[in-house]
């Protein structure tokens, strides 16, 4: 496996909680909060696991909104990224998991090779800035809907990730 690093933004502790579920699928990854990273070091990974909650209307998390500023500058040609998003699916169906949407249309222009997406089949929502061609372009998670969805969701979607690396 590439050198992995599992990077996520937490409020209230739901992205870290899912964070930290992730990291037992990749138990040879880092796990690193976005408040801590260290640009530097990042430059020495290969593979990138990003994940954000989206806030408000459509943003991503705090902490992850200053990291991504300075994750820009790195140059991720030839690296590759996989990303996984929390949102409300029922109370802002509009803007469902906009926060990792948001990752990727900043992200995407920078060269990085994007992989694990996710069928939007068994989602109830009306938009979402993750969404493209029938597909998420990263794994959904609505933890305060689908809690019990959470487990199988990542065990699934792990396992094509490391089918791909």
């Amino acid at each position: 496996m590439p050198k992995t690093a599992i990077i996520y933004g937490s409020s209230v502790g739901n992205t870290r909680f899912v964070a930290e579920k992730v990291h037992a699928a990749f138990p040879e990854a880092d796990l690193i909060p976005a408040e801590s990273a260290d640009l530097e070091k990042l430059k020495d990974y290969e593979f990138y696991i990003l994940g954000t909650s989206t806030w408000g209307v459509g943003q991503l998390q705090d902490d992850f909104e200053t990291f991504v500023e300075g994750f820009l500058t790195l140059d991720l040609s030839g690296k590759t990224i996989a990303l996984f998003g929390l949102g409300d699916q029922h109370t802002y169906p509009d803007t469902f998991c906009d926060g990792m949407g948001k990752l990727y249309e900043l992200l995407a222009p920078k060269g990085a090779n994007f992989i694990g997406q996710w069928p939007g089949d068994d989602y109830d929502f009306s938009e979402s800035k993750a969404f493209r061609d029938g597909m998420f372009i990263g794994l959904p998670l609505d933890e305060d809907n689908e809690p019990d969805l959470t487990d199988g969701r990542i065990a699934v979607w792990s396992e094509e990730l490391r089918k791909e690396f």
